[in-house]
């Protein structure tokens, strides 16, 4: 069957009652869990999994897929509202979002990210429909040397995540390297940093250590300033977005698209990673980066179009190889196998129905959550007015919540508190948290790809230097990591 054909039985697939049910119910359940602090879209697919065993294969993933997307679309609440990251893909929208929020601009924040969402998703949607059979081959040529040269760029941007000192933020940086390396290694299985404590042979989970550095450090900072009151609170302002808003937004709406589609592409990147390097991307190539950070159009556009285009490009690897992106396709993966579709380069020609119907539900998911969304935002954005007592009891609530329902570990909960006390330290020394949480996400990637490399090139170094992507990521790291400190010692010799 032909590509066109395809998308002709997918359109029938997605536009048919069924269909088209299926994907409101997955957007609407997935929307309001990306909003609860710490729960993601790996639990609710986990759940479903053997809810679907009895449907057809088809509506089974649009609903998942809907769940999946729409999680990844609501996330951005609780991070703009209340600093406490729905999902790890949403901590980005942290920086700006709430910063607008706190300024009495809460409306104006959601409808930002709402409308960037959509632009992002829809356009890696397209970008799915059109390419994922060729985007497949080229997934298949990123192995561990890329991977390493594309985590060591992505470190190298470190500086750009500063509040001013670049030593500070290398300080945060090092400290997320500290804590991803605690933990039973993978490759040797031998035990580093646990100090014979048997709750650390699994490592540290990010959104232990997300929620403990923003929505936790935030309470701790609120309890301590609790007789001052703070400016706007409550206030949430109009929803309404100027032609300026636009016009800031068009710019990093196209570029995030097409960057966060790519990257999700790449298995093990994700949005997590897409929603970062969309945030550092456009503070790089800002007129004015010093704005970003105090709640910026830009800085909430970059991340939720990223991420969101992410989620769709993670589909290709997904559907096309087999391989999963993230640990939420990896729990798709388990569901497809569960569905008796196994997934790879021969899906589209033997189930054309799932693969295109999967395709197209998303466009329709994605006009969904605009939908429901817009006009829920002044509701929304009402817990602004919960008595603050009350909303510190809610967020540390759901935040407990939420990372206890990952382990289901008392232990993690110890280290949440910690990690909340560690995050306030640092706001109230001006150590910025996200290079910290950067370089914790990439740096078991990047120790992981390095090991794997070495095995496979027998302890060879110049394999980083044979193979034309890695050479030039590696080339394009050290120009980000020298042009910055070159721009620097100019302007202090003027």
């Amino acid at each position: 069957m032909g590509t066109f054909d395809g998308i002709l039985s997918g359109l029938s697939v997605a536009f048919s009652v069924q269909g088209m049910l299926f994907v409101l119910i997955g957007v609407f359940a997935g929307t309001f869990i990306g909003m609860m602090p710490g729960l993601g879209p790996i639990s609710a697919i986990a759940i479903m999994i053997p809810l679907t065993y009895n449907m057809e294969p088809t509506v089974a993933l649009v609903l998942m897929a809907g769940v999946y997307y729409g999680a990844v679309f609501g996330g951005s609440t609780s991070s703009i509202l209340l600093n406490a990251p729905g999902i790890s893909g949403t901590v980005a929208t942290a920086f700006d979002g709430y910063p607008m929020a706190q300024n009495g601009q809460a409306g104006k924040a959601l409808a930002i990210a709402a409308i960037s969402s959509f632009a992002g998703g829809t356009v890696s949607v397209v970008l799915l429909m059109l390419f994922a059979p060729l985007l497949a081959s080229v997934a298949i040529v990123f192995g561990p040397p890329e991977y390493f040269a594309l985590m060591l760029l992505g470190l190298t941007a470190i500086a750009s995540l500063s509040d001013g000192s670049t030593i500070k933020a290398l300080i945060s940086a090092v400290l997320g390297l500290m804590f991803v390396t605690i933990g039973m290694d993978s490759q040797t299985g031998t035990t580093r940093f646990t100090f014979n404590n048997s709750n650390l042979l699994e490592g540290i989970d990010f959104l232990v250590i997300a929620l403990g550095l923003f929505a936790i450090a935030e309470i701790c900072n609120l309890i301590v300033n609790r007789k001052k009151t703070i400016k706007n609170q409550g206030n949430i302002g109009s929803l309404k977005l100027s032609k300026q808003d636009f016009k800031e937004m068009s710019g990093p709406m196209s570029r995030q698209s097409f960057l966060g589609f790519i990257l999700g592409v790449l298995p093990g990147a994700g949005a997590t990673i897409a929603s970062f390097i969309g945030y550092i991307t456009e503070k790089k190539i800002a007129k004015r980066p010093e704005e970003f950070g105090k709640g910026a159009v830009k800085g909430i556009a970059a991340p939720e179009t990223a991420n969101n285009a992410a989620t769709s490009g993670a589909f290709v690897p997904l559907l096309s190889l087999g391989i999963p992106g993230s640990g939420t396709t990896a729990v798709l993966l388990g569901a497809l196998l569960v569905l008796n579709v196994p997934p790879g380069p021969l899906l589209i020609e033997e189930q054309p129905d799932l693969f295109w119907g999967v395709i197209i539900s998303m466009y329709i998911g994605n006009v969904f959550l605009l939908i429901l969304n817009l006009p829920l935002i002044p509701y929304i954005a009402k817990v602004l007015l919960i008595p603050r007592p009350m909303l510190i009891s809610l967020v540390i609530m759901f935040s407990m919540i939420g990372v206890y329902s990952i382990s289901f570990s008392t232990f993690d909960l110890y280290l949440l508190l910690a990690f909340g006390v560690i995050g306030y330290l640092m706001k109230l020394y001006n150590f910025p948290a996200a290079p910290l949480i950067l370089a914790f996400i990439l740096g078991g990637m990047m120790e992981e790809s390095f090991r794997q490399a070495m095995t496979i090139a027998n302890d060879d170094l110049t394999v980083f230097f044979t193979r034309p992507i890695a050479l030039s990521m590696l080339i394009v790291a050290l120009l980000s990591f020298l042009v910055p400190i070159i721009r620097q010692k100019k302007t202090t010799s003027v």
